[in-house]
C-alpha cells in the first residue's frame, strides 16, 4: 500500500467524524491517554481570545527563544499551508513528520470518531514531545472550555480579549463567551486577561479556582506615546516591574503587554535589551502585515490582516488612524457568510476612501453582493469582483504610490492575496520587474 502524503491525510481527516466541529474533550481525552502524553512539555502557555491569539502567541515564544528555551507553537488555522499550525524554534513541521504524526494517532484512536482539528491537535502534542521542547505555546482554536487543547493542564492560561464571535458555539453575548473562555484557567495556576473589562463569569471563575490574577489595567499596563511604549507589570511577589521607551510595534502592544506579564510569571531572566530585541523582531503573516510591492515597474503599499469581527476591525481602524497616507486607501474585501458584516464595515467606512469587494473561495462565503449592498448603505464607493485575487489586481491598478491598499476580512481574504503575491512576484521576475 502507498503511504498517504499529507494532502491525503488531511483529505481523509476532513471526512473521518460527521461534523467539522463537535464540542467536548471525552473523545480526544481517550486518545491522549492512549498516546501516554501527559504533558507536550515542561512549560506550557495556553492562548485564547476573540482576538489577539496569533500576536500574543508570537510575543510569548519570541521572549522564550530569546532566552535559549527551545519552543513549540501550535496555532490555527493557517493561511496557506497546514504545515504552519505546528511549529519548533520558527520552523513549520515537515509533510514527513506530519504524516508520521497522524498515523501514530490514527493508530492510538482505534474506533474513536475524532474530527480534523482533534486529530491535528493531538498530532501536534506527539510531535511536541517528540522534539524534547522547553515549552509549548498553545492557541485555542475556538472558545476555551472545550476546544482540545485545553485537554493540557496550563501553567500559566492568557484570555486576550472578549467579544462575540462564533456565537452558535459560543453563545451570543459577552458574559456566555467569557464563560467558555475562563474554562483553560487551572485550579491555583496564574490566569491573565487582557481585556480591560472582563465580564463576570470570567472573574468568578478566577475566584472560584483562586487562580492568582493579572488584569490589564491593574496588575500591568501599558502607556503610548508617539514615539514609544511604556509596560509596567508585577511580579509572582506582587513587586513593580517596568519597561520604558520600547520602540512602536506593528503588532498589537497590547498583546505584547500581556504577553511581557506571562514572561515576567515563568521566572526567567529580565534582561530588558533581549526583551526589547524579541519584542522588536515578532512577526506574523497576514496580521498587521505591511508589505511594500511592485506593480508592473510601480512602487505600491500594501497592508494585510485576518481581521474578521467588529473587535477586530475597530482595533484596525485605530491602527489605521494612527498610521495616516498621503493619497488614499483603498481595500480589498472579503468576509464569511456567519459574521457580522454590519458591524465589521461601519468600522472602516471612514478610514478607506475606495472598496473592492469579492466573494471568498469557500462555500461559507457572503456573497459579493450583500457585502456592496452593506457598504452602499454606509456612502461607500464599490467595486464588485469575482475573485480576490482579481479585486486585488483591480486596485493596484487604481493605485499610485502615495495610496495604501488593506486586503482583510478573513483568512481566507489574507491566504489569496499572499498566493497572488508570490505569482505577481515570478512574473515581475520574469519581466524583468523584480525590486
Amino acid at each position: 500500500m502507498t503511504e498517504r502524503t499529507l494532502g491525503d491525510w488531511l483529505a481523509y481527516l476532513e471526512q473521518l467524524h460527521p461534523s467539522a466541529i463537535d464540542m467536548g474533550l471525552e473523545r480526544s481525552q481517550q486518545v491522549l491517554h492512549r498516546l501516554g502524553i501527559a504533558r507536550p512539555a515542561p512549560r506550557v502557555i495556553t492562548v485564547t481570545g476573540t482576538n489577539g491569539k496569533g500576536s500574543t502567541c508570537a510575543f510569548v515564544a519570541s521572549l522564550l527563544q530569546a532566552q535559549g528555551l527551545k519552543v513549540g507553537v501550535y496555532s490555527s488555522p493557517h493561511l496557506i499551508r497546514y504545515n504552519e499550525r505546528v511549529q519548533v524554534q520558527g520552523v513549520e513541521a515537515s509533510d514527513s513528520q506530519l504524516c508520521e504524526a497522524f498515523a501514530v494517532v490514527e493508530a492510538a484512536r482505534g474506533d474513536i470518531s475524532l474530527t480534523y482539528f482533534e486529530m491535528g491537535t493531538l498530532a501536534a502534542f506527539w510531535l511536541f514531545e517528540q522534539a524534547k521542547l522547553d515549552a509549548v505555546v498553545l492557541e485555542i482554536g475556538l472558545g476555551g472550555r472545550l476546544d482540545a487543547v485545553n485537554l493540557i493542564d496550563a501553567d500559566i492560561s492568557l484570555v486576550t480579549s472578549i467579544g462575540v464571535d462564533h456565537s452558535d458555539w459560543l453563545g451570543d453575548t459577552r458574559e456566555s463567551v467569557a464563560f467558555e473562555k475562563a474554562g483553560i484557567f487551572r485550579e491555583g495556576r496564574p490566569a491573565l486577561c487582557g481585556d480591560l473589562d472582563p465580564p463576570a463569569p470570567l472573574l468568578e471563575r478566577v475566584k472560584e479556582l483562586q487562580c492568582p490574577f493579572s488584569l490589564r489595567g491593574r496588575e500591568f499596563d501599558l502607556a503610548l506615546t508617539d514615539n514609544a511604549w511604556h509596560w509596567r507589570g508585577r511580579d509572582a511577589q506582587g513587586q513593580l516591574v517596568e519597561l520604558h521607551d520600547l520602540p512602536l510595534l506593528d503588532l498589537p502592544m497590547e498583546n505584547a503587554a500581556l504577553a511581557l506579564q506571562a514572561y515576567l510569571l515563568l521566572d526567567l531572566p529580565w534582561q530588558p535589551e533581549i526583551i526589547r530585541e524579541a519584542l522588536s523582531a515578532t512577526r506574523i503573516t497576514g496580521r498587521l502585515d505591511r508589505r511594500e510591492i511592485n506593480w508592473h515597474g510601480k512602487p505600491l503599499k500594501l497592508l494585510l490582516d485576518v481581521g474578521h469581527n467588529p473587535h477586530a476591525a475597530h482595533f484596525l481602524a485605530q491602527r489605521l488612524a494612527q498610521r495616516p497616507v498621503v493619497g488614499k486607501r483603498l481595500a480589498v474585501f472579503g468576509l464569511l457568510s456567519d459574521k457580522d458584516i454590519d458591524g465589521v464595515v461601519s468600522e472602516l467606512t471612514t478610514g478607506v476612501q475606495d472598496w473592492a469587494v469579492a466573494p471568498l473561495p469557500t462555500p461559507r462565503s457572503r456573497p459579493a453582493q450583500e457585502l456592496q449592498a452593506a457598504l452602499l448603505k454606509h456612502g461607500a464607493q464599490v467595486s464588485v469582483y469575482d475573485t480576490i485575487a482579481q479585486a486585488l489586481e483591480g486596485q493596484c491598478a487604481h493605485a499610485t504610490a502615495d495610496d495604501e491598499i488593506l486586503l482583510f476580512g478573513s483568512f481566507f481574504s489574507v491566504a489569496e492575496g499572499l498566493e497572488w503575491l508570490a505569482r505577481h512576484a515570478q512574473e515581475d521576475v520574469a519581466n524583468g520587474f523584480a525590486g
